[in-house]
């Protein structure tokens, strides 16, 4: 969890910086609306590199184990993050200024891909029959402690340095930061041991040669029920804490701090709501909560675009309360587990990885670059945005519908 937490709060970090910075920072040159497509297009390359990370890694998780692979990625991750911190802006390089972010977003998306799947089963692997949606919703608390970190020391940053010195360099702090909280993280996952039921496929020399070509060729159903599993999972969360905070600055205007409010409150329930969810998956499944979730989200999404014409900050915050905790942990609790469990010891880190991160590519990266042009196209009216995660939503209801019930079953 604490790894994972590092691991978060660095990609969240910029897509906070993404929502709030960069479009005036890097991309000066262009309209408001082309700038804050620019800026979110560097924020979905960052999930184009996911997969690529998934398939490296999933390749040495499955044969040198889960810990090698997780301390390279935390190393990365906090290479990538500690460098956007020192980069200069549009103004000080030109063209080379963006460009650079895009490099360090892919190596971030990179990080972040191969990361996932070697902390969800380190969790998942060393859990007994009937608690794993328990220890994988651990992973998953990592993505709600990483987003309440980073956007509180956003929010913290910016209130201390004031909106003209936080714009002129106090932006960098956080991603400074980062270089410390990777060295905490490294001296615990050093720490960390091998999986009983990876050690025992490795000590009968069982690995597979090529697991993610094995796992495509024995698996790809799997893989693609994983896959529809994450789509309107991550739009949602995408939606509601990141495409949100731009959404909310037209409507409360570019000072106010409703979004990031609202972010930080749904990041600290969450680290109790997420291990209930996975708790509530073990005792009665893992696609019940799943279809819950998958259809509620569109009741979700509609309610927080409800709340924010309202003008009332009390209601945009229990809109994403709702939509975080009640709706999108509801898919996110039991996840880990659930993806682990469908994939055997064999296969089971490039498989998990691979539809994690595909799914998180085709709904997640997108969605808010999606959403800013729906909204353009629908003449500043949200509702096409809706009818596009509605499709989303359609997708993960028939995939937890498909896909099989695991909670009893014991890990091949």
């Amino acid at each position: 969890m604490i790894g994972t937490t590092i691991e978060w709060y660095d990609f969240y970090l910029y897509a906070t910086a993404t929502a709030l910075v960069f479009k005036p920072l890097f991309f000066p040159s262009v309209s408001s609306t082309a700038g804050t497509l620019a800026a979110f297009g560097t924020y979905a390359a960052g999930f184009g590199a996911r997969p690529i990370g998934a398939i490296v890694a999933g390749h040495l998780g499955d044969r040198a184990g889960r810990k090698t692979v997780l301390v390279g990625a935390l190393l990365l991750m906090g290479i990538a993050t500690t460098a956007i911190g020192v980069l200069p802006t549009y103004a000080q390089a030109g063209v080379v200024a963006p460009a650079l972010l895009v490099v360090l977003r892919l190596l971030q998306g990179f990080a972040v891909g191969a990361e996932w799947g070697g902390a969800a089963l380190l969790s998942v692997e060393h859990a007994t029959t009937g608690r794993r949606g328990l220890f994988g919703s651990f992973t998953q608390l990592g993505s709600s402690a990483g987003m309440l970190l980073a956007t509180g020391v956003y929010a913290g940053v910016r209130a201390i340095a004031g909106d003209e010195a936080f714009l002129s360099w106090a932006w960098r702090v956080p991603f400074l930061l980062s270089f410390v909280l990777v060295v905490i993280g490294l001296v615990i996952r050093l720490r960390l041991t091998e999986t009983p039921v990876f050690a025992e496929v490795r000590a009968r020399g069982e690995t597979a040669r090529l697991p993610v070509v094995e796992v495509l060729r024995t698996q790809p159903r799997n893989v693609a029920l994983t896959t529809g599993l994450r789509l309107s999972q991550i739009a949602l969360f995408v939606l509601l804490t990141t495409y949100s905070l731009t959404y909310l600055q037209s409507t409360f205007g570019e000072d106010s701090q409703v979004g990031l409010i609202a972010v930080m409150v749904a990041s600290a329930i969450g680290l109790v709501s997420t291990p209930l969810w996975g708790h509530l998956s073990d005792r009665f499944g893992r696609r019940p909560p799943y279809l819950f979730g998958s259809v509620a989200g569109v009741v979700a999404l509609v309610l927080f675009f409800v709340a924010a014409e309202s003008g009332s900050a009390v209601a945009v915050v229990l809109s994403i309360v709702f939509g975080v905790n009640v709706v999108h942990d509801a898919m996110y609790g039991p996840q880990a587990a659930w993806f682990g469990e469908l994939f055997g010891t064999r296969v089971r880190y490039s498989g998990a990885s691979l539809g994690y991160q595909i799914g998180a590519v085709l709904s997640g990266g997108f969605a808010p670059l999606i959403a800013a042009a729906l909204l353009v196209a629908g003449d500043g009216r949200p509702w096409l945005i809706v009818a596009y995660f509605a499709g989303l939503s359609i997708l993960t209801c028939a995939a937890a519908w498909c896909a099989r019930e695991t909670n009893q079953e014991g890990l091949a």
